[in-house]
């Protein structure tokens, strides 16, 4: 009776402590690191000397090197264990962080970026995220799908927020006398440390045996996701012309915003888009994934493309919050949709070839935003941004309203 109710008391530490506990705090850790890096990367490297296109070209390397790197994950997935993996990409965040606090030549900069995981985007466009996606499937039914996913990214878009907040601690160090790019320097170094903590995370997920060759490839599913992963990869390339590096530039250069004002703006940001991730898993619970997907995204659009157009700093902020409590909306709904309608032994291939595509697709858009910003265009990514998200919007809606996934068919 004693040992019975010692291992009854025992169990629930053991589900608390489970791999999606581990993966959602190696998920807090990352986003947190990214936060604060897509701040603070175009202000770095207008410090070191170089010009909006340069950065606008460092984004587009950065995202491009991680398309690649996601590719490599696809082919690598049913190979490896999964946990095998994201140590690896752990390893890669230590090494870039390292790196890009030590290293002032450009074209090394810019070789760091393409093979490291700077994320510029501070959102889902990483090597980690498929990987992730596979394996928190794996811990959950089909009916806590779209709440783990919601789950999952409200505790990243929290830490993204606190990260976006962190940027400001630059400024704050050079009141006590140390120099701004000194200061930057080390918040480089920070983003090692968060990357070797959050592999202690990903050590603590339990080894799982490769799936087999047969398992890992897309079958009856191949259509859907090949139609999902071009449509995602339109959405992909609009994000890119603002993404959160680009952004910042746009508001440093368009409004003379401070940093420590920008970072304010970037935390408040990413809580309204933390936020609406459990909305958006409850709002699909009623309309549907895809209708929510498409109905909280459209009006987002328009509200970027409102701000672009701006007359001031406070309507241009409060435009562009009101974009930021909508357009995350689609981010647990889409993870979710993509595992829903495609079989159980197709999902981690899925969650690859659907990310890989749009990875490619936006790393060719910031260097386009970049030129345009150097061009002193500077409202257009914007417009052309809100412009290719709304059809993207429509082309899903027309294209996918009718395939549910198992939940919405009664």
């Amino acid at each position: 009776m004693r040992l019975y109710a010692r291992s009854k008391l025992s169990a629930p530490p053991r589900q608390l402590l489970g791999p999606a506990t581990h993966l959602l705090a190696a998920r807090a850790l990352r986003d947190f690191g990214d936060g604060f890096v897509a701040v603070l990367l175009p202000v770095y490297l207008l410090a070191l000397g170089f010009s909006p296109l340069q950065v606008g070209i460092i984004a587009t390397a950065s995202l491009l090197g991680s398309a690649l790197l996601t590719i490599a994950v696809g082919f690598l997935g049913p190979r490896f264990d999964h946990r095998q993996l994201l140590l690896a990409a752990a390893s890669l965040m230590i090494a870039t962080g390292v790196a890009f606090a030590v290293v002032h030549d450009y074209a090394l900069l810019l070789v760091v970026a393409f093979a490291g995981t700077i994320n510029p985007s501070a959102g889902s466009v990483s090597v980690f995220v498929p990987i992730e996606h596979a394996a928190l499937t794996r811990e959950v039914s089909d009916a806590n799908r779209t709440r783990m996913f919601a789950r999952y990214s409200l505790v990243g878009a929290l830490a993204s927020a606190v990260g976006a907040l962190a940027s400001a601690i630059p400024d704050v160090m050079t009141t006590v006398g140390l120099g701004q790019l000194t200061a930057i320097k080390l918040m480089f170094v920070l983003y090692a440390v968060v990357g070797l903590l959050g592999g202690v995370f990903y050590a603590r997920i339990p080894k799982r045996p490769p799936a087999s060759e047969a398992a890992a490839a897309l079958g009856p599913s191949r259509a859907i996701v090949f139609r999902l992963a071009a449509l995602f990869s339109l959405d992909a390339f609009a994000g890119g012309f603002v993404v959160q590096s680009l952004l910042a530039l746009w508001l440093f250069e368009r409004f003379d915003l401070s940093l420590s004002a920008a970072g304010v703006f970037f935390f408040w940001s990413g809580v309204l888009s933390a936020f609406s991730f459990p909305v958006a898993a409850w709002l699909s619970r009623h309309i549907g994934l895809i209708n929510t997907m498409v109905f909280t995204h459209i009006p987002s659009s328009i509200a970027l493309m409102l701000a672009a157009l701006a007359p001031n700093l406070a309507v241009a902020l409060a435009l562009l919050l009101i974009r930021a409590a909508l357009s995350q909306m689609d981010v647990p709904t889409r993870s979710s949709y993509v595992m829903a309608v495609v079989t159980e032994a197709e999902r981690a291939a899925a969650a690859s070839f659907t990310s890989v595509p749009r990875s490619l697709a936006a790393a060719a858009s910031p260097a386009l935003a970049g030129a345009l910003f150097a061009a002193s265009y500077k409202a257009w990514p914007f417009l052309i941004c809100g412009v290719l998200k709304i059809t993207y919007d429509l082309l899903l809606l027309a294209q996918f309203r009718h395939i549910k996934p198992p939940e919405e068919r009664k």
